[in-house]
């Protein structure tokens, strides 16, 4: 049965705006030759579009020549403002952008320990409220969470999780009652990440793969054929609770220590380098976990450039008792440096071979501050194990966005959702 005239409108004006949210602005000519549709109906829906609000000419297109040039149209980018939210233990992060995805103002604030749940929640509310005056936002059309912990899937609540502030819990309620109107949505920070990673990051050409969060704790999540799986209670993915050989207990239901998380979570990582006699900052959260990493992977690069070199520094002359560069390796492995990346890659892969020998995602994906600044050294090392390990072929790679993960995903799920209400309706 053919579609009606207003559905066949509602489709192809959707059709339109979803190809001006992925490509950015067009011609009426190209969204002709993209969408297919007849000159006179792209005419049709361009008025629409434009008559609802929703697109407006941002430019022009082409070389003057005789006649006009062909108009650019594009979303209109201040038809909603956004904002979104990285939770830590320690503190928020806030960005407000427009409807396009423009970052207009950002924010942090930091939050002690000892700060009761009240005002916790009152410095990060009105964080928001700030950043959302700093970007020129009258109101917020959608607000993104990313927060550690579990999420449930019935009702979109944080649930309560051992370890983690109480504010936490009580974030969105307050923000869902200053914040007029807006829409205030809650997930976990590693599924967040994931789809930063999947659209502008790592796993750009991956339908399936799994990020393995490693920060100030860890996680993972797991996208199959293109979709994120949270599991029956929002708990798919707590890979920190996982029994693993080399601790000296196990975890249980409120406490991860003694699982994956004692060996591979920061204060693990930092305490793993000083026993290798490295440097350790004195806050081993996961920024503090890529300064250790940054400065290891540095200088096993300085030490394997440094073997291949001969007494008068000729790149590939070996030294005595080595065997030229193919003796830089085991000659940087037995060395701090050597000897940390080494230890800490047999760790990651006793978690990242758990997952792969379930689920087969073909790509694992070393998330978070850590996972960004190990970098191809790391990443390569924790395939290597992997390789060994399993039967199963598995590509390892390292995160190009990092810490900055969460905050993009949490912004790009707000994005998405505001541009589908609005959309739905032109």
């Amino acid at each position: 049965m053919p579609a009606s005239p207003s559905t066949a409108r509602a489709i192809n004006d959707r059709l339109a705006l979803r190809l001006l949210q992925q490509q950015g602005p067009l011609t009426a000519g190209q969204l002709k030759q993209l969408t297919g549709l007849s000159r006179p109906t792209v005419a049709d829906l361009v008025e629409r579009l434009t008559a609802a609000g929703l697109i407006t000419v941002v430019g022009e297109a082409g070389e003057q020549r005789r006649g006009p040039n062909a108009r650019l149209y594009g979303i209109v980018a201040d038809r909603a403002h956004l904002a979104a939210l990285d939770v830590r233990t320690g503190g928020v992060f806030v960005l407000v952008s427009d409807l396009v995805g423009r970052v207009l103002a950002e924010a942090s604030v930091p939050i002690g320990g000892d700060t009761g749940t009240g005002p916790a929640v009152e410095q990060a509310v009105a964080t928001v409220e700030r950043t959302a005056k700093e970007a020129g936002a009258d109101r917020l059309h959608t607000v993104g969470i990313g927060a550690p912990g579990l999420v449930d899937p019935a009702t979109g609540d944080l649930r309560d999780s051992g370890g983690l502030p109480a504010w936490h819990r009580s974030l969105a309620a307050a923000l869902q009652e200053r914040l007029s109107g807006a829409r205030v949505t809650v997930e976990n920070e590693t599924n967040l990440a994931a789809l930063a990673e999947q659209r502008e990051g790592a796993a750009r050409d991956r339908d399936t793969f799994v990020l393995l969060w490693l920060g100030h704790g860890v996680g993972a999540a797991v996208v199959l054929d293109g979709t994120l799986r949270r599991g029956a209670s929002g708990g798919t993915g707590e890979i920190g609770f996982l029994p693993v050989p080399g601790t000296t207990s196990l975890p249980s239901a409120g406490d991860c220590d003694g699982g994956f998380h004692s060996l591979a979570g920061a204060a693990a990582i930092g305490a793993l380098a000083a026993e290798c006699g490295l440097p350790v900052p004195a806050a081993m959260d996961g920024p503090g976990a890529a300064v250790v990493l940054r400065a290891a992977v540095a200088e096993l690069a300085g030490q394997q450039s440094g073997s291949a070199a001969g007494p008068a520094g000729e790149p590939g002359t070996p030294r005595a008792g080595e065997e030229g560069a193919a003796g830089a390796a085991p000659l940087a492995a037995a060395r701090p440096a050597g000897r940390f990346l080494h230890a800490l890659a047999d760790r990651i892969a006793l978690g990242a071979a758990s997952v792969v020998a379930v689920l087969d995602p073909g790509c694992v994906v070393l998330g978070g501050e850590a996972g960004q600044a190990g970098g191809a050294v790391l990443a390569g090392l924790v395939q290597d194990r992997l390789r060994r390990m399993s039967p199963l072929l598995t590509e390892v790679r390292a995160s190009t966005l990092g810490g900055a993960a969460v905050l993009r995903g949490a912004l790009l799920t707000a994005r998405d959702r505001a541009q589908e209400e609005l959309f739905a309706r032109p």
